[in-house]
């Protein structure tokens, strides 16, 4: 993990914590901070970037991860769709945080309603900082996930600010993850 690597091949990677697309090119020096979601936290010399899974290749990551990641799908392929839901928002992380956004305390409310025979996910979440240029990136992830799910129709996930988020809100796990207890 504090290894430098190089990139094989050029790919599109989303400035942290702008939230700007950014091109790297091949040969690029990096290091990888984060592994964690599906995505690629990485340290380079112009700052924070995150690479998506199909670019992991680059990185030379072995996609090994990924079937451990497909049994857990299997898994709750016959899990209530809440179970499903709250299972993939576990999936979602702040590229600068190597917790979920659900341990974080991020997401304050996710309900599934029925609408003229669809299921539609209702997502409310919030950010550690209300200038997070990541936020976007950040809900469009959750929203990606739970799309996913068979049996989901859509997917809403709203950023919201009240109640300001702190540190209190994060669970035991997640305060155990980052050295708080």
């Amino acid at each position: 993990m504090h290894e430098e690597i190089k990139l094989t091949r050029e790919v599109a990677a989303i400035q942290i914590p702008s939230g700007d697309t950014l091109s790297l090119p091949a040969g690029t020096a990096v290091f990888i901070t984060q592994r964690l979601g599906g995505t690629y936290t990485v340290a380079t010399s112009q700052g924070l970037a995150r690479i998506s899974s199909q670019d992991a290749d680059a990185l030379g990551v072995n996609p090994e991860e990924e079937v451990k990641k497909q049994a857990e799908v299997i898994r709750l392929k016959d899990a209530p769709l809440e179970e499903q839901v709250w299972s993939q928002l576990k999936g979602v992380y702040d590229p600068e945080i190597p917790v979920d956004i659900v341990n974080l305390g991020l997401v304050y409310d996710c309900i599934i309603e029925e609408s003229e025979g669809k299921k539609i996910v209702a997502v409310k979440m919030t950010l550690t900082a209300p200038g997070c240029g990541m936020g976007p990136v950040i809900a469009a992830d959750a929203q990606a996930k739970i799309m996913t799910i068979d049996g989901i129709d859509d997917a809403r996930v709203e950023l919201v600010w009240d109640p300001a988020w702190n540190q209190e809100m994060i669970s035991e796990e997640g305060r155990m993850k980052l050295g708080m207890v």
